[in-house]
């Protein structure tokens, strides 16, 4: 069951991007770059794919 909810969180981010006009694999990289330095609510929502700012997928 852990593995289903993992892929569902998993999909759920691939397809957000997707919505977003964002290349998935460059957000996920990106995302999993960044995420452990995130420690404020705001580094958190700096991430989502809507509020992300294009420049940084740029740089990876």
């Amino acid at each position: 069951m852990a593995g289903a909810e993992a892929s569902a969180k998993l999909y759920s981010l691939v397809e957000t991007a997707k919505t977003n006009g964002i290349e998935p694999f460059s957000y996920l990289r990106h995302l999993f770059t960044e995420l452990p330095k995130a420690a404020r609510l705001e580094d958190f929502e700096a991430l989502l794919p809507y509020r992300l700012d294009w420049s940084l997928l740029a740089s990876d």
